[in-house]
């Protein structure tokens, strides 16, 4: 009479993995059950009754749960389905191969179960040739994700319609200053790789510097020659942002982030220092590089990032390696040991 009771833990326990069928059937199992051992120990009829109709009870209870967990996850699923529908909307999927680019995103957000958040990418083929944009919008949640649609939006059309690349950054400073709020901004390095030209064009909006790998694996940090402004802020700060030509050769590869990357503190509150995390994992393949950086990253802060973080790495492949397979050539590999300049 004693244990009888705990045969309600079958129903309740049920709920958390089935659906009503699934509860109903243990708890007429743990009712036959309870039912076999009273007569069978001889409990009189009185108290048995009030234990099988506590295991009846407890089991319609368990049956309601299991419905109601039910169209919980079912709404979650559709709320899941929406976020994902959304993030292909606002950050499209970068190909493996962008114009004359080789190419590779890697992007978390903070927020648990998010798909989206306040940091933005687009890398895309325009008539001007390739152009691409990585930026973090000021704050958090929705307010955010509705900042970096904004930003992404008006960058894909100016960067097809403007042939300039400071044109490009104006139209996205107008857009931001007819609709953002006075303590609102975004930081973003966008950059632009003119057809024909052989080099880069970067312009760097207070954003953390590029990291710019040479042939021969040396990293070096983009540091903008006039710092300007975030965007949003020009009306502030009073002037305009430069564009700074970047020598960008076969083999040379351009890492753009966030500061969630650089930010991010493990246990010893240690930043993670992506120069040399991106010397060592540095490959041929972009994607596997961004890989490798990303998971090392995971874990130094312990298996989750307390802000959104955003890497995207392109590299200009050598006229030679088309249609070969890229092998992973680290920095003090022979081949990888061309000079920098």
């Amino acid at each position: 009479m004693i244990w009888l009771p705990l045969l309600a833990a079958g129903p309740a326990l049920a709920a958390t993995t089935n659906g009503p069928r699934g509860v109903l059937s243990v708890g007429l199992l743990a009712v036959a059950l309870g039912a076999t051992l009273g007569i069978r120990d001889g409990i009189p009829g009185r108290e048995l009754a009030a234990v099988l109709s506590a295991l009846v009870a407890v089991t319609l209870a368990s049956g309601l749960a299991g419905v109601l967990r039910g169209r919980r996850e079912r709404v979650l699923a559709a709320v899941r389905s929406v976020a994902e529908t959304a993030q292909h909307a606002l950050l499209k999927p970068v190909p493996s191969t962008v114009g004359p680019f080789q190419a590779a995103v890697r992007y978390s957000a903070a927020a648990a179960e998010a798909r989206i958040g306040g940091d933005l990418y687009a890398l895309i083929p325009t008539p001007h040739g390739v152009r691409l944009i990585v930026g973090d919008v000021r704050g958090k949640g929705l307010p955010a994700v509705g900042t970096a649609a904004l930003v992404l939006g008006v960058f894909r059309e100016a960067a097809h319609d403007e042939p300039d690349l400071l044109a490009v950054v104006d139209r996205i400073e107008r857009s931001l200053a007819r609709n953002l709020g006075h303590d609102d901004f975004v930081t973003a390095v966008v950059a632009g790789y003119p057809q024909a030209a052989g080099h880069l064009e970067v312009v760097n909006c207070g954003h953390t510097p590029p990291l710019l790998v040479r042939a021969c694996g040396r990293v070096t940090p983009v540091e903008p020659v006039h710092p300007s402004p975030p965007l949003g802020l020009r009306g502030l700060a009073g002037h305009a942002p430069s564009l700074h030509a970047l020598p960008f050769a076969d083999g040379d590869q351009l890492l753009l982030y966030t500061d969630g990357v650089t930010e991010a503190r493990d246990h010893g509150r240690a930043f993670y220092p992506l120069a040399e995390g991106l010397e060592r994992h540095v490959s041929q393949e972009p994607a596997r590089t961004l890989d490798a950086l990303h998971d090392e990253l995971l874990a130094h802060v312990g298996g989750r990032l307390h802000d959104d973080a955003a890497l995207l790495l392109i590299r200009k492949p050598a006229a030679s390696e088309s249609g070969v397979p890229a092998e992973v050539t680290a920095p003090g590999d022979a081949a990888g040991a061309r000079c920098c300049p």
